[in-house]
């Protein structure tokens, strides 16, 4: 079992930033990945960013210049800093954690909501 709270979000002012944390605990001493999606309304899920089991960083291209995704193995969190936010950006963000055997384990969810 893999636990995962994400917390951060909230409305936001176009133009301003977000960052996004997501505590991980539970058996998560082995990852294929771990990292962030988002789903915005009336639209399927995507992804967003993420950490590869090597540690590399991924960002969807549309989005790269305005992400950063940053972790803290010691406090088991994965952090993503969204920057310039648009109304395009309001949508649920999950945090996503991808075991060893290629399981997606899955967060609450936060809502973002940003306001032009």
């Amino acid at each position: 079992q893999v636990q995962l709270v994400e917390s951060g979000g909230g409305l936001v002012q176009a133009g301003g930033s977000l960052r996004l944390s997501c505590v991980a605990s539970g058996n998560i001493s082995n990852t294929n990945g771990m990292g962030w999606y988002r789903q915005p309304p009336g639209y399927q899920r995507e992804w967003v960013a993420s950490f590869t089991r090597a540690g590399n960083e991924n960002y969807v291209r549309a989005l790269k210049d305005r992400l950063a995704i940053f972790r803290d193995n010691a406090k088991l969190t994965v952090v993503l800093q969204i920057n310039d936010l648009t109304p395009e950006d309001t949508a649920v963000y999950y945090c996503n954690f991808r075991d060893r055997l290629g399981i997606d384990w899955w967060g609450q969810g936060t809502q973002v909501t940003v306001s032009s």
